[in-house]
């Protein structure tokens, strides 16, 4: 398996809010994450991502271990992919910059180059001029993942990717990002309270708290 997690448990002032998580995803994969408000859901990804660490259990991925009793990889390490709710984009900052701002070592041509082909899959090349305030929530949403996919994670996390979108853009996005994901060999990990978007999107559900 690309992604296993075993036994994984994290307390927050005291309060247990996962416990004795597991399981395994396979690479190239999409894998949905149900659970209802408060479940842990978004917890789960900032302990996959590096962002916290937990008090048990452990994680291996591509075959390395990123965290156990004995060791801790760092976020920046890791080579994972996390797109938040709010998108987290840089204001100042155009679609192009943005996007560009996730390259990471390469030369003026080749950076060009990885944020061309970003913009065309994600549908913004007319758009790359213009900074956040001035696109829609479906546009800063294609905007986020494209920075994330520029630097070419080993995994993808997504969290309630769908929330600041209306139903007719809602439907359109889950489409196009599966075909993304799946023509680019993206392993991607999405959590959501909506079973919509996990039966429309994943190869896999796995339901938090169940």
């Amino acid at each position: 398996m690309y992604l296993t997690l075993n036994d994984l448990t994290f307390q927050y002032d005291n309060q247990q809010v996962i416990q004795s998580f597991s399981c395994a995803i396979e690479k190239g994969s999409i894998t949905a994450i149900i659970g209802s408000s408060g479940s842990g859901k978004s917890t789960l990804l900032r302990l996959i991502s590096g962002l916290e660490k937990p008090v048990e259990g452990s994680m291996t991925l591509d075959n390395k271990v990123i965290f156990d009793p004995h060791q801790f990889t760092e976020a920046h390490l890791r080579q994972v992919g996390l797109v938040f709710q709010d998108y987290a984009l840089f204001p100042h900052l155009t679609v192009r910059k943005n996007i560009e701002y996730g390259v990471r070592n390469s030369s003026k041509e080749t950076k060009k180059d990885v944020v061309d082909r970003l913009l065309r899959m994600v549908e913004l090349m007319e758009d790359a001029d213009k900074y956040p305030s001035q696109c829609s929530g479906g546009m800063q949403q294609r905007v986020a993942i494209a920075r994330a996919l520029a630097n070419q994670p080993k995994l993808l996390l997504l969290d309630e990717p769908f929330s600041n979108l209306d139903q007719q853009l809602k439907e359109r996005m889950r489409i196009l990002m599966k075909l993304w994901f799946k023509e680019q060999g993206v392993t991607v990990i999405i959590v959501t309270h909506d079973h919509q978007d996990a039966a429309m999107l994943a190869d896999q559900i796995i339901e938090l708290g169940a």
